[in-house]
């Protein structure tokens, strides 16, 4: 229930018409991509400043209201979902580039800056920001901080973290740190930067962010090769990766590539059908390169774990491989899929996939189940498709059976049940299958210091 009475204190701490509590905003602005749980908050606050956010983060403390932080709303754990009657803080407003330094190849950025934009920003300073993913044109960066957030370049350039230099982020008492000063060495005890990397909002709000930059690569080319089963991916990569210096090493299904292919709007690589994909991308920077990227191909098909492929001659032959691995997650979003965004050391992924595979086919038959993912890094993306037959709560209850043992699964190769896309609420209470009864007590005793009160995103990662 909104107190009209406390929105007024609210309002005043903004500029005006900067706190809105119409439905249509309540409903837009309380939810990410999960369809899980229904929005409820009470309100949505635009602050356009850090002194803002602090004002925004004292009052909540006063008045024992819980707030959730809202970027660009593209989470798939419901971190940024307001189901209680929260305050939604959203850094809409606060979205300019700040500074450059061209020295330090650093950007300070305020936190709802747009993935898009920074990489753009490089891009115009002959400077690359390689954190890419599907929903780069909408997520923002203190999203993706909040997240640690991954992507398709992880097997070359790591996660969000390995890219803040610094941040200044507002606790959960609304008191301003600067954490790191932007150094690339500081061995001055605690670093607490990394603290609230991923922790998605719960023990403050990231007001302003330094990201770093890399060298923009050179003449990226990818390669699409059909693999004769799930066991000749590794190989392949194995075989790749001690030749040539990959961006990116992806996966994914027939089945997923049969999705996108009904589109209509992205041409097929090859004509040969396959039961698995890998899209690999490297930098062509010479002819030397690229004929050690022939001959391995080559010497892949030699060995029967290719069955056919092809290799991009231009950028936007690029560009259309690209489609075949980052329009499947748009493509199904029809069926309501079931996600589960899961990890373990690359060397065990063949038997780990087959251990899913084979619990799910037979429990669920009737489910279709779509693989695909950053494979290079150990992380799949499983997604079980709604059957028409389904209503939503019934599938995503039948999910929730299927979720045990794939999480027992992840627990016994000693895996992540959340690779790159948070906990949230909807891993929250599976977090004990990758996280011991210590880790939770201490990560809960952090959180105390940070948010005394419980007011920062309060039931996201553990049940408060």
């Amino acid at each position: 229930m909104t107190d009209p009475a406390l929105i007024e204190t609210l309002k005043s701490l903004v500029e005006p018409g900067k706190v809105l509590t119409d439905a249509e905003s309540l409903e837009a602005f309380g939810k990410d991509w999960t369809k899980h749980f229904a929005p409820a908050p009470q309100a949505i606050v635009f602050p356009k400043s850090i002194e803002q956010v602090q004002a925004i983060v004292r009052w909540a403390n006063e008045h024992k209201v819980a707030l959730v932080p809202s970027g660009g709303r593209t989470g798939l754990s419901a971190a940024a979902v307001a189901a209680n009657g929260e305050v939604v803080v959203s850094f809409d407003y606060m979205n300019q580039i700040l500074d450059f330094n061209e020295f330090d190849r650093t950007v300070v950025c305020q936190p709802g800056v747009v993935t898009e934009q920074l990489q753009n920003f490089a891009e115009e300073q002959g400077l690359y920001y390689p954190v890419d993913f599907a929903s780069a044109g909408s997520s923002q960066i203190g999203g993706n901080i909040g997240t640690n957030a991954g992507g398709i370049k992880v097997i070359r350039y790591g996660m969000t973290r390995n890219w803040v230099a610094g941040m200044k982020v507002v606790t959960g008492t609304g008191e301003l740190l600067e954490l790191n000063k932007d150094l690339i060495k500081n061995a001055t005890g605690y670093d607490m930067r990394q603290l609230f990397i991923g922790a998605e909002g719960t023990l403050g709000f990231v007001v302003e962010a330094t990201m770093r930059l890399d060298r923009a690569p050179q003449n990226l080319t990818a390669m699409v090769l059909g693999a004769a089963d799930f066991d000749s991916i590794m190989p392949v990569l194995h075989a790749f990766q001690s030749k040539l210096d990959l961006t990116a090493f992806e996966f994914f299904s027939d089945k997923a590539l049969a999705k996108v292919m009904a589109r209509g709007d992205v041409p097929p690589a090859f004509e040969t059908d396959c039961p698995f994909y890998a899209l690999l991308e490297f930098e062509a920077s010479t002819e030397e390169v690229a004929n050690a990227a022939l001959e391995t191909f080559e010497h892949c098909v030699e060995q029967g774990w290719v069955l056919d492929g092809v290799m991009s001659q231009s950028e936007q032959q690029l560009q259309n491989l690209w489609k075949l691995r980052e329009y499947i997650s748009e493509t199904i979003s029809h069926w309501t899929p079931y996600k589960n965004d899961i990890s373990v050391t690359v060397s065990k992924v063949p038997a780990f996939l087959h251990d899913i595979d084979e619990i799910v086919g037979k429990h669920y038959p009737d489910f279709e189940i779509v693989w695909f993912g950053h494979i290079g890094d150990g992380n799949l993306h499983l997604n079980i498709l709604k059957p028409e037959s389904l209503t939503k709560d019934e599938f995503f209850g039948k999910c929730a059976t299927v979720n045990k043992w794939v999480f027992e699964i992840v627990q016994k190769y000693n895996g992540s049940i959340s690779a790159e896309h948070g906990v949230g609420m909807t891993k929250r209470d599976y977090l004990h299958y990758s996280r011991s009864a210590a880790e939770i007590s201490y990560m809960k005793a952090i959180k105390a210091v940070f948010d005394p009160n419980g007011i920062m995103n309060p039931g996201k990662i553990f049940a408060e």
